[in-house]
């Protein structure tokens, strides 16, 4: 019978977190480190990517612009292996179509959908066969709303259609998709301050938890889809029964 480790860790795994400077993102690599990972921090702001691999204790950094496949792919470039990629980079672009500009809104789906092929091609060489990647998905794939948020239910929903059919093209490879609900990380600072707090209290109030989640909460759930050999092609929603109300 073989012999199984209830206590998974990711020791001396190389793992590349892109969207790692804040938030779920910078949460998955310090629970990655704890768990013995070596750690990639990739982002767009590179004083940011800075003060969190100081944060981490020590970390490698390369800024890139998810949506941009040259910066992508460049950011990659110089890593000879990838043991888990994790990419939960992506912005807040919302507006209602009436009253916006529609090449503004699809540039939800560069970031989401575009982004993570160049990602994940970039890195296809690199990662062994036990290797596995994980994609952020959305509460809004289950409950899209009517708020101006139609583009990213689009984007959120491929995600998990993109994740299951890779699952079965790129096996060995697992490929799985996190899917958090109201998470208070720094994605609502684009509402400024009276918004952000706004929307999360209007969250918190109406989740059968009673609050909105916190990034760390998000990170275990990823670390579970890291080290869990046996699941590949399924969604983990982490939401506070978000899907429910």
């Amino acid at each position: 019978m073989q012999a199984f480790d209830f206590h998974a860790s990711l020791q001396d795994c190389e793992v590349v977190v892109i969207g790692g400077g804040t938030g779920i993102g910078f949460a998955t690599a310090l629970a990655a480190k704890a768990r013995g990972a070596r750690i990639t921090l990739i982002g767009r702001d590179a004083t940011k990517l800075k003060a969190a691999a100081a944060q981490l204790g020590g970390a490698r950094i390369s800024a890139a612009d998810i949506a941009d496949r040259a910066s992508v792919e460049a950011a990659l470039a110089g890593l000879t292996r990838i043991d888990h990629l994790v990419i939960t980079a992506g912005s807040l672009l919302a507006g209602k179509l009436a009253e916006s500009d529609p090449d503004t809104l699809l540039k939800a789906l560069q970031e989401r959908i575009a982004g993570p092929l160049y990602a994940i091609k970039a890195s296809l060489t690199k990662m062994p066969g036990t290797g596995s990647i994980v994609l952020m998905g959305g509460q809004f794939s289950d409950r899209p709303a009517g708020n101006g948020t139609a583009v990213i239910s689009a984007a959120v929903r491929g995600i998990e259609g993109l994740a299951r059919a890779l699952a079965q093209e790129l096996a060995p490879i697992r490929v799985n998709v996190i899917s958090p609900g109201f998470i208070d990380t720094p994605l609502f600072d684009v509402l400024g301050p009276d918004g952000r707090k706004a929307v999360l209290a209007q969250a918190a109030a109406t989740l059968p938890v009673g609050r909105v989640g916190h990034p760390e909460e998000v990170a275990r759930g990823i670390a579970f889809l890291l080290t869990n050999g046996y699941m590949t092609g399924e969604v983990l929603h982490i939401d506070g029964g978000g899907r429910l109300v």
